[in-house]
């Protein structure tokens, strides 16, 4: 099957978290290909289901244009590692996702597929490769999710974030990584403080901002942390909260506004103003997510990081807080120790300034020297599109 150079074709999804990345990889490969006078297209296969569309089909790179330049959706079914009746209708679901990817492969012919994880990955990774399209996937956390596990045998190269990941596999597996760091979206290597503060309206600088994060669907624990504790938070702090588009109460969110002014600023959801409030804020308050950690670390921000942890998940939020932990670029906040008064002791310390400018330079140390975004651009370019 001869494979069209002028299309590479993207798979990833079920969370934001899969999904950015791959967008930042994507617009970075659009620059090089312009900049080469190739006219290349970037196709996404995501979830039939969920915010997958939403976010691919809204998603603009860097010169105002789709990043993407079309969609599909297939079936998707979730890896889970315990038993589940779900697991079995789910299956199916697995199944015909494979059947959908194949087909949509076949059909379009990429020159590459590159995969940014999640579950619905992994049937167009399976696919890809009985269709001998190269597969290239990326690994953001520490230890490989079960979905990147099952990719990585259909791929050519696997990218990781860190060094650590890929000295824990074996040698041989090794000669097919390659460590890049985490990507993020060219627009937050080009933010604009300002227009963050003019955004949330925020006129006094007397105060730092704390920007409080947990995630697309918010986090209960951080939120019940931030509401019980908002009159010491508003005396020290102008918080901007994103409190999530569920489970939050409208009513009560009103409440705590009108009460504390201009103090206290909540949102269910920021999109596209997020990169210029993340550089507007002293100090960011989040769980340990690799997308959201490195995007504030790329504008060289201290963090307070609250990671999820118990039987609901696999560790990678905790390996992520504790590698910023041990190079002094995080406060963390784990298990039994997110409390109320933990959470005032954390952040009392970053009312001193020198104190956030010492964690601002740790973090600065661990910043890749080129964009992790453009490596992995620069590989799937030079290996596939102008080969």
């Amino acid at each position: 099957m001869k494979l069209n150079k002028d299309l590479v074709m993207f798979t990833g999804g079920g969370t934001g978290g899969h999904i950015y990345p791959g967008l930042a990889v994507a617009d970075e490969l659009k620059t090089i290909a312009i900049s080469n006078n190739v006219p290349l297209k970037i196709y996404w296969i995501g979830c039939s289901k969920g915010m997958d569309r939403n976010i691919v089909e809204k998603a603009v790179d860097s010169r105002g244009e789709r990043t993407a330049d079309k969609f599909f959706g297939i079936p998707s079914g979730k890896l889970r590692r315990y038993f589940s009746m779900k697991n079995f209708s789910d299956l199916f679901r697995i199944f015909g996702g494979f059947f959908s990817a194949y087909h949509i492969l076949r059909k379009n012919k990429p020159c590459a597929l590159f995969s940014k994880g999640g579950f619905v990955s992994v049937p167009p990774c399976l696919a890809a490769r009985l269709l001998k399209i190269p597969v290239y996937t990326h690994e953001c956390d520490f230890t490989l999710g079960l979905a990147n596990r099952l990719n990585f045998k259909s791929a050519k190269t696997m990218f990781v974030s860190y060094e650590e990941t890929k000295k824990r596999l074996s040698l041989s597996e090794q000669n097919r990584v390659v460590v890049t760091g985490n990507p993020v979206r060219p627009v937050f290597y080009n933010t604009d403080a300002k227009k963050g503060k003019d955004f949330l309206g925020i006129k006094d600088d007397s105060k730092p901002v704390l920007l409080v994060l947990g995630g697309s669907s918010g986090a209960r624990q951080i939120n019940d942390l931030i509401y019980s504790n908002l009159d010491f938070l508003c005396k020290n702090f102008v918080v901007v909260h994103q409190t999530g588009l569920v489970n939050n109460s409208e009513e009560t969110e009103n409440k705590f506004k009108t009460e504390y002014g201009e103090n206290y600023k909540p949102y269910q959801f920021i999109y596209e103003q997020m990169p210029d409030i993340v550089s507007c804020a002293d100090v960011i308050l989040s769980r340990a997510g690799a997308n959201s950690i490195w995007e504030a670390a790329v504008l060289l921000k201290p963090m307070i990081l609250v990671p999820l942890c118990g039987s609901g998940t696999r560790g990678d939020q905790v390996d992520n807080a504790k590698f910023f932990e041990e190079k002094s670029a995080a406060e963390v906040l784990l298990g039994k120790d997110a409390t109320s008064e933990n959470m005032k002791k954390a952040l009392e310390k970053m009312l001193d300034e020198n104190t956030r400018k010492s964690y601002s330079l740790a973090v600065q140390s661990m910043i890749f020297e080129k964009r992790p975004a453009q490596m992995i651009a620069e590989i799937l370019f030079n290996n596939e599109v102008s080969k």
